[in-house]
C-alpha cells in the first residue's frame, strides 16, 4: 500500500527527516509514535501528498502502486481526493455548514451529485451513530462527535488510506477509547489502511504495528 524510500526532508539548514524508508501493507493499522521534534508529522504529511520531500535522485514514495512523484500537481491533487482521508487533531469542520454538508466537501470536489453524496454521508453519519445530528452545526455538537463527522468526511469518497494525526489529542478519555474503537471497526468493516501519528499510547499500542521515530529516522519496525 505504500513504499518509501530513502525520504529526507530540510527546512532551510535544518534535516527534519534522514532518509526513512518504510513499507506499510493493506489494511494495517499502523501508528508512529516519538517524542515532539522527532519528524512523525512531517513524515505523515509527506506520505499522504500534503508535502513534499526534498529532492533526492534515490527517494521514492509509491501509494497504492502509484508513484506519487511522478504526478503533477493537478494529478496529485485528484488522487489524493480520491485515494486519502485526513483526519486531524483539530475537526477542521467549516462552522457555517451542517453535519451533512461537511461530510459531502469531498465528494462534491470529486464531482459527484448532490443526491448520491448526500445519501453517502448519511450512511456514515448513520454508521458512526450520528443520525440525530443530520443538521447540526459545528458548535452545536460536542468535540467526539465533531470529531466523528470528521471521520466521516474522511470517508466520503472511500479512500484506500486513512491518515490521522493525533485524532484524539482534543479529546476526554472516553471520547478518545471510542474513536480507537472505531478505527479498528472501519477497517474490518471497509478494508482501509491506517497511518496514525499519536502520542497516546493506549492507540499506539493497539496498532498492528507500532513505529518508533527518534531524531528523523525511523528506529523500531
Amino acid at each position: 500500500m505504500i513504499k518509501a524510500k530513502n525520504i529526507h526532508k530540510y527546512y532551510n539548514n535544518l534535516q527534519v527527516l534522514k532518509g526513512v524508508n518504510l513499507h506499510i501493507k493493506k489494511g494495517e493499522i499502523v501508528s508512529i509514535v516519538g517524542s515532539s521534534g522527532a519528524g512523525k508529522t512531517t513524515l505523515l504529511q509527506i506520505l499522504s501528498t500534503l508535502d513534499e520531500a526534498s529532492a533526492n535522485k534515490d527517494s521514492q514514495i509509491i501509494v497504492n502502486n502509484t508513484n506519487i512523484n511522478a504526478l503533477s500537481s493537478k494529478e496529485l491533487a485528484k488522487f489524493r481526493n480520491e485515494h486519502i482521508g485526513f483526519i486531524f487533531q483539530f475537526h477542521q469542520l467549516l462552522p457555517e455548514f451542517t453535519a451533512v454538508e461537511n461530510v459531502c466537501l469531498p465528494a462534491f470536489i470529486k464531482g459527484t451529485k448532490k443526491v448520491k453524496a448526500e445519501k453517502r454521508a448519511k450512511e456514515l453519519l448513520d454508521f458512526l451513530g450520528l443520525s440525530h445530528r443530520y443538521h447540526h452545526k459545528p458548535n452545536e455538537l460536542s468535540g467526539g462527535e465533531q470529531q466523528r463527522v470528521a471521520v466521516a468526511r474522511a470517508l466520503i469518497n472511500n479512500p484506500d488510506l486513512i491518515f490521522a494525526d493525533e485524532p484524539s489529542g482534543n479529546l476526554d478519555s472516553e471520547s478518545a477509547e471510542m474513536l480507537h474503537n472505531l478505527f479498528f471497526k472501519l477497517r474490518d468493516q471497509f478494508g482501509q489502511t491506517f497511518v496514525i501519528v499519536t502520542h497516546n499510547e493506549d492507540l499506539a499500542n493497539l496498532a498492528d504495528r507500532k513505529l518508533t521515530m527518534v531524531d528523523g529516522n525511523i528506529v523500531d519496525k
